[in-house]
């Protein structure tokens, strides 16, 4: 088989190596969890590009047109100023081929092709494979091409050899390695062109002396058929532990969260503080044209869940406002969606991973300026969301956090989120919607916690 082979798209999907693994990708794509499209039939596949990295190794980047599409985000609307999802994405995969599969690597078979080049071979997710792992580290410690691939490093990092790999099974969009306990990788899934804002914002920040993200040794990216990020190599915590699990843990144990929720107010500043210095600002967004997108997200989830209908008046009133408020500090880059499980806290400090945004979204908006209180709105839900998992509710819980969050913020900022009222309303109350039909078609036994906040930001304003 040749090293590397490339196909632009239009080309048939039956040529060359998909006459071999288009119908058994066509079967499995639509079963991963980091797949886009599930509530969409795959309608055609395309090879964009194949590389072998290494014997048994094939590094692809198909195209996946779906069929047609409902609603933003798969059925579910993406926050103000977003899109709704495109009827094709782009994949990567690393694929394994061998003759007979190991015991251990069972669960990553995706089968045997009938037909074309790789007809009879056992075809499996070569992530899932410890010597695959390994040998992609090794290209990563190596800087290098191969085909349209690079592999590029910090030179001034030296990532030593032997790292025991381990693939994660947390994430959804996307997949990590960790390797040794040192380092982790993000192998991004949906690959959209341009720098993926997981590159670039830590690698900025670094340079700014942010310590609060862990700042990027390595990368890889493709040349071909356009530029695009595909995979991140940072610094892993091995002794943190995300907001989310701290956050539920302190509620079953009854212990107060206000210091760490405090803290993580100022760490969140930090990090918007630095972004604005290392990136344009945008000025004070249009208020108008904000206002008008999250009306349209609202009448749009009214139409899917019932639940919203009598709200939507009050809910309007909160988008509205928007037009007239205070504009709030100006938009700048911002982490894009924010919540306790995008963080984490090793000893007594908090940091802030995950820059990707919200990958539904395409990467030249997710690149945009926005007003940082849209982080803030997102961290707020996500400790009501905490406070939500525990029976009997304790609305309490997450008064207090909110308030130390915010007044934490507001010591390093330079600005009150608490005295943002309008605007802090109108994201918060955008995010809510956002949520309801997340959990309505996803979750049903969730959606009362949105409801709730969808009735507080309504009848109460806040």
């Amino acid at each position: 088989m040749p090293k590397t082979a490339s196909l632009q798209p239009g080309t048939t999907h039956l040529a060359g190596p998909m006459a071999s693994l288009g119908s058994l990708l066509r079967d499995w794509l639509p079963r991963q969890r980091w797949f886009a499209g599930k509530d969409r039939p795959v309608t055609d596949l395309r090879l964009l590009s194949m590389t072998e990295l290494f014997p048994g190794c094939l590094h692809l980047l198909v195209h996946a047109e779906h069929a047609g599409v409902t609603g933003g985000h798969g059925g579910v609307p993406a926050p103000a100023g977003t899109s709704a999802p495109p009827t094709a994405d782009c994949y990567q995969l690393l694929l394994g081929v061998r003759q007979e599969l190991a015991p251990r690597l069972h669960r990553a078979f995706i089968g045997r092709p009938v037909q074309g080049p790789l007809a009879g071979l056992a075809v499996y997710d070569a992530l899932c494979d410890p010597r695959s792992a390994q040998l992609l580290l090794e290209r990563l410690r190596h800087p290098g091409v191969a085909g349209p691939l690079r592999f590029e490093a910090d030179p001034s990092v030296l990532i030593p050899g032997g790292l025991v790999p381990r693939l994660l099974d947390a994430e959804q969009s996307n997949s990590s390695i960790v390797y040794g306990d040192e380092f982790i990788l993000k192998v991004f899934r949906r690959i959209q062109p341009g720098v993926n804002p997981d590159l670039e914002v830590p690698w900025a920040l670094a340079r700014q002396g942010c310590s609060r993200v862990p700042a990027p040794v390595a990368w890889l990216r493709t040349a071909q058929p356009e530029a695009a990020t595909l995979g991140v190599l940072q610094p892993f915590l091995p002794d943190a532990a995300d907001g989310w699990t701290l956050a539920l843990r302190a509620l079953a144990t009854g212990d107060d969260f206000t210091a760490q929720a405090h803290q993580l107010g100022q760490a969140t500043a930090e990090v918007h503080l630095a972004l604005a210095d290392a990136f344009p600002t945008g000025g004070h967004r249009q208020t108008a044209r904000t206002a008008a997108a999250m009306t349209e997200r609202l009448e749009a989830a009214t139409q899917s869940v019932a639940a919203l209908r009598p709200y939507a008046a009050r809910l309007r009133t909160a988008f509205a406002a928007l037009v007239s408020c205070d504009a709030g500090p100006p938009a700048q880059r911002i982490h894009g969606d924010l919540h306790l499980g995008q963080v984490l806290r090793a000893g007594r400090e908090w940091f802030v991973i995950d820059f990707e945004g919200e990958p539904s979204r395409p990467l030249a908006e997710r690149r945009l300026p926005e007003s940082p209180v849209r982080d803030v709105a997102g961290m707020l839900r996500s400790f009501d969301y905490a406070a939500r998992q525990r029976r009997p509710w304790r609305p309490e819980w997450a008064r207090r956090c909110r308030e130390a969050y915010c007044a934490g913020y507001a010591s390093l900022a330079g600005w009150d989120p608490r005295k943002k009222h309008a605007l802090l309303r109108a994201y918060e109350t955008d995010r809510a919607v956002y949520e309801v039909l997340y959990e309505a078609r996803h979750r049903p036994d969730w959606l009362a916690v949105p409801m709730a906040a969808i009735e507080r930001l309504a009848v109460r304003g806040g």
